[in-house]
């Protein structure tokens, strides 16, 4: 929860205060779907973490070539990109098709 905070430029407090009122006023959302809501935005954070991660092999592995240099790590950075567009695809696609 600190990282949505973080992300909502909340505090902690300020955050869970808002998500309790949100989900007051919309009394047609029955719990489930409260938790596959945040499951999705877990997702969302997980793979904001894993992309940023990727980003920083990236610069690595561009220093490396642009010194003549091939990385072994270069098809293992390149595999983890694509698990982690995969991961936001599959989660954009669950928040899409939520009824």
């Amino acid at each position: 929860m600190t990282a949505g905070a973080k992300a909502a430029g909340l505090t902690l407090a300020g955050f869970l205060a808002r998500a309790a009122l949100s989900a007051a006023r919309d009394l047609e959302r029955t719990a489930s779907a409260v938790a596959d809501e945040r499951e999705v935005i877990a997702e969302f954070f997980a793979a904001r973490r894993h992309l940023g991660r990727i980003g920083s092999n990236l610069n690595q592995i561009a220093r490396a070539v642009n010194a003549g240099a091939h990385p072994g790590e270069l098809d293992v950075v390149i595999a983890a990109t694509d698990r982690a567009v995969q991961r936001v695809q599959h989660a954009t696609d669950r928040l899409l098709h939520q009824d």
